[in-house]
């Protein structure tokens, strides 16, 4: 799709209706949920998945600190995409306990309030260096984005595959949906910021290259997401799944031609982490 404006991303946008409506969730057969069983090795995963989807406010506030967020047209597509997102979390966290994963009811809150104090520090210390950088730093925060919503649908996908369970692959296929009309959002206006500019590609490309890493990244237990990352794209597999759906569709993007970070440093993490099952008491304070 070809937009000439942010506004006309946001106009599609708004006009794609929710895959995950009420009407859809009140499809899911809860009840079939342990009529398959889900192995325990998908269980971090889907803890990952979980926290990282329930972040998203903490995300957003950040970026309403930046020129990025306080874009007109970025803050009202956030505003939805931060809704989208926790139901997201909402329903793998019911997963899990209609799985056998009982979670406590304080979840969501001992999610947020396990992210150190460091990482908040971090958070702070870049927008404000952002800040320096301005409205040229637009099209870094949202090609950033489009690689993170990206990395989410293709684990999603690789999920589905590897979990074989009917109900999780249903809600799944709904997330990936909604997914799927973030990524769109996200590349279309990099597009846009990154063709305003030289400045603005050099400074995309320069982030991208040397700091891109997995999605919750510091936020979560390095533990955690190491394993989710290794579990989902491990071998020569994952390694070319990545390649052609994610790190393709980045060189596509003005000023990324030949760039290899995504594919390189998931590979890397694949490849150096051992999938051993995770402590989950000592990575996941949410989970008993």
């Amino acid at each position: 799709m070809n937009f000439e404006t942010k506004q006309d991303v946001l106009d599609w946008y708004e006009g794609n209706e929710r895959a995950l409506t009420p009407e859809f969730i009140s499809t899911i057969p809860w009840n079939e949920v342990k009529d398959v069983p889900l192995s325990e090795d998908l269980v971090p995963v889907l803890i990952y998945m979980r926290d990282i989807e329930i972040l998203t406010d903490m995300y957003h506030e950040e970026l309403r600190r930046t020129p990025t967020g306080k874009d007109s047209v970025i803050s009202k597509f956030m505003e939805r995409w931060g809704v989208e997102e926790i139901t997201h979390g909402e329903l793998i966290n019911r997963f899990l306990n209609e799985a056998g994963f009982p979670t406590p009811k304080t979840w969501k809150e001992d999610v947020i309030s396990s992210v150190t104090q460091k990482y908040h520090t971090y958070a702070r210390i870049l927008t404000s260096l952002t800040n320096c950088v301005g409205k040229s730093f637009t099209a870094t925060h949202m090609t950033y984005g489009a690689i993170n919503e990206l990395s989410a649908a293709q684990s999603y996908r690789r999920l589905i595959d590897q979990a074989d369970h009917p109900v999780l692959t249903h809600i799944v296929k709904g997330i990936i949906k909604e997914e799927s009309v973030h990524t769109q959002f996200y590349l279309s206006v990099a597009r846009l910021e990154l063709n305003k500019s030289p400045f603005a590609r050099k400074i995309a490309r320069f982030v991208i290259e040397n700091f891109w890493n997995p999605v919750g990244t510091g936020a979560r237990p390095q533990e955690l997401s190491d394993y989710a990352v290794a579990k989902l794209f491990q071998g020569s597999q994952g390694r070319e799944w990545i390649e052609r759906l994610i790190t393709k569709k980045v060189r596509n993007l003005p000023g990324f031609d030949g760039i290899t970070r995504v594919t390189d440093k998931i590979t890397s993490v694949s490849e150096n982490t051992p999938l051993e099952v995770p402590n989950l008491i000592s990575v996941n304070r949410s989970y008993p």
